[in-house]
């Protein structure tokens, strides 16, 4: 029962540090699935060498060399003939002593395999309890949501009595914890929405009479867990938002046409937005010239969503959704395109698996929605809101991933490019780059080290509204490539294995198709199928230098064409010129600066274009 006081950054950083130990984890245990891969292939290696030396060893067995006459100083020549004691040869030596070196590498892979099964325990074992660790550090940050009801009690009483309306607040489930960052950061955006709902929401006891509702008003406040995360919904039974007041507003600012055909939930996400207000003056009680999208914002930086709703005369609602932890999450990752995103599994109701046939009548619109376990959700492919890449509708036997996931009263199903598994992921913010997109929520590593992007399901949700009513964009139009045309091809001519490599790695970052050729002879020849945008080209080669495959080149009319960037640690006048005077189009020393490169091919085959 005793009790120590803990500073609350040391525990965030305990969370953060219990959460990369994970990453690690992961980590380790995908490379231990590449060592048993290669257990395996050398299990392979060691039965085929086995069975190559078997038959070594019958060959040099049939060729036994009998030898008639002894060499000076063999104690054993006067005693045997040749038919009684073999004389072995050198060839018959080394087989056996390849069959004994056969033999300590089996012995040897026995052993690996052994270690690797003793890892694979410690490991789980490992994660056992790194897990139970996670947990209990999680445990300790969370507080009893009944821990800020006084601050909310006084707040409602305080405003009550600056606006002269009375109004009550009831809680249910208070004893329910959030996450003490979560809280602190939460209470601030509770206070507004409290003031605005005894402000702007609730009626005075003589409009409340002549409504018919008791002079008291009441604020209800309900919170509640769903899985891993946290839903705290807030109710008054005010008179509502007014609808009309809103669209005037939105008329007045240019969001919206006044003839313009918005549902009434579509119009209250206007409130949502930096700057809006309906208040005719500021005052010290609500708002203070600040609106909902602060509150907005807020929650959405904790990795939550906020949806409301107001029924005319009957009042409003405000419902909050956030994860359990705003460090630790368990996410499925997928694959869209070439890359990988995280999909928050308190948002994934389901995943299914569709027919190409049911794909193709969901993508022409003759399946209106797509129907589940009784429920309903709008179809949306992620790599067209993402990048507004078209949608490929695989064969009809082929069978297609979706998500059925659900932000707030919407469902939607998503159509991903593939499924990656279930992981736990610890979320790091994306920085000012990408803060403004709004369909990110953060950023995660993955056990390959690879960053992976977290998806807002419901920035995606209001995206597949948005295309409802046929106004929808790519939300990461940016990430997608310019046009829809070929990609360049460029060939990269080095003897240096590393210098290719390298050079290759760079060029696919800029999306470039790579062709590689090790010296003159191998360039010629991987073109007589396929002829490159350009070619990087290093002089000093093997067979055929750089110099002559750029005149053999210039020579030939199917070649002649192809720009060259010769790229040398030669850097002198003499062979500057020699380049030049063969027709070679720039002419670059090692090391290379990345940025001068990409412009120079991009300006070359510009030209060519």
């Amino acid at each position: 029962d005793e009790q120590v006081r803990v500073r609350a950054d040391l525990l965030n950083d305990l969370v953060n540090f219990s959460g990369e130990v994970n990453i690690y984890n992961s980590r380790i245990a995908q490379q231990l699935n590449v060592w048993h891969f290669n257990l395996a292939e050398l299990d392979q290696t060691v039965k085929r060498l086995h069975e190559q030396l078997r038959k070594f060893e019958i060959e040099t067995e049939a060729q036994i060399m009998y030898r008639h006459e002894t060499t000076a100083g063999s104690v054993h020549a006067d005693d045997f003939d040749p038919l009684e004691l073999d004389r072995f040869s050198t060839m018959q030596q080394l087989s056996r002593g390849m069959a004994e070196s056969l033999g300590d590498l089996t012995s040897i892979q026995n052993m690996l395999a052994n270690l690797s099964g003793e890892t694979d325990v410690l490991l789980l074992q490992q994660q056992r309890v790194t897990s139970e660790l996670q947990e209990g550090l999680t445990r300790t940050r969370m507080v009893a949501f009944s821990n800020i009801l006084p601050r909310l009690r006084r707040i409602v009483r305080q405003t009550g009595t600056e606006t002269g309306k009375q109004a009550e607040l009831h809680v249910s489930g208070a004893e329910g914890e959030l996450d003490r960052t979560q809280l602190n950061r939460l209470v601030p955006a509770m206070e507004h929405i409290l003031r605005n709902a005894v402000d702007h929401g609730i009626e005075t006891p003589e409009e409340r009479r002549q409504a018919g509702k008791p002079p008291v008003g009441a604020i209800d406040i309900s919170f509640a867990h769903e899985g891993s995360e946290v839903v705290l919904v807030i109710r008054d039974d005010g008179k509502g938002i007014d609808i009309a007041a809103l669209r005037a507003k939105a008329v007045e600012k240019g969001l919206m046409q006044a003839d313009a055909d918005l549902s009434d939930r579509e119009v209250m996400e206007f409130v949502l937005e930096s700057g809006f207000s309906t208040a005719k003056q500021v005052t010290q009680i609500s708002g203070r010239g600040v609106g909902m999208d602060v509150v907005n914002t807020e929650i959405k930086q904790l990795g939550g969503f906020l949806q409301m709703d107001s029924v005319a005369g009957k009042g409003t609602t405000l419902t909050l959704r956030l994860p359990l932890t705003v460090l630790v999450n368990q996410a499925l990752m997928v694959q869209v395109g070439d890359a990988t995103y995280a999909v928050q599994l308190p948002n994934v109701e389901h995943v299914i698996r569709v027919s190409g046939a049911e794909l193709r009548q969901l993508v022409s619109g003759e399946l209106q929605k797509y129907e589940y376990a009784g429920n309903q959700y709008q179809f949306l492919n992620l790599s067209n809101v993402l990048t507004g890449a078209s949608v490929q509708v695989p064969e009809d036997n082929v069978r297609v991933p979706i998500l059925l996931v659900r932000s707030g009263d919407h469902r939607i199903a998503l159509q991903v490019d593939g499924l990656l598994g279930r992981q736990e992921i610890v979320i790091k913010s994306v920085g000012p780059q990408l803060s403004t997109v709004n369909v990110l929520s953060g950023a995660t590593i993955l056990p390959d080290g690879e960053v992976a992007l977290i998806l807002d399901v419901g920035s995606l949700v209001r995206s597949a509204l948005a295309q409802q009513h046929g106004k929808a964009e790519p939300l990461m139009a940016a990430a997608a490539p310019v046009a829809e045309a070929r990609r360049t091809t460029v060939m990269i001519v080095d003897d240096s294995i590393t210098v290719r490599k390298v050079t290759e790695r760079l060029l696919r970052r800029y999306d470039y198709d790579i062709i590689t050729a090790k010296d003159g002879v191998d360039a010629l020849t991987v073109m007589l199928e396929q002829i490159p945008d350009i070619m990087l080209l290093d002089i000093e080669m093997p067979r055929m230098d750089g110099y002559e495959l750029a005149t053999t080149m210039r020579n030939d009319e199917r070649l002649k064409s192809v720009p060259i960037i010769m790229i040398t640690s030669r850097t002198g006048d003499k062979h500057r010129q020699r380049a030049l005077d063969i027709g070679v189009n720039m002419y670059m020393g090692k090391p290379y600066h990345e940025q001068e490169l990409i412009e120079n091919i991009q300006t070359l085959v510009g030209e060519k274009a």
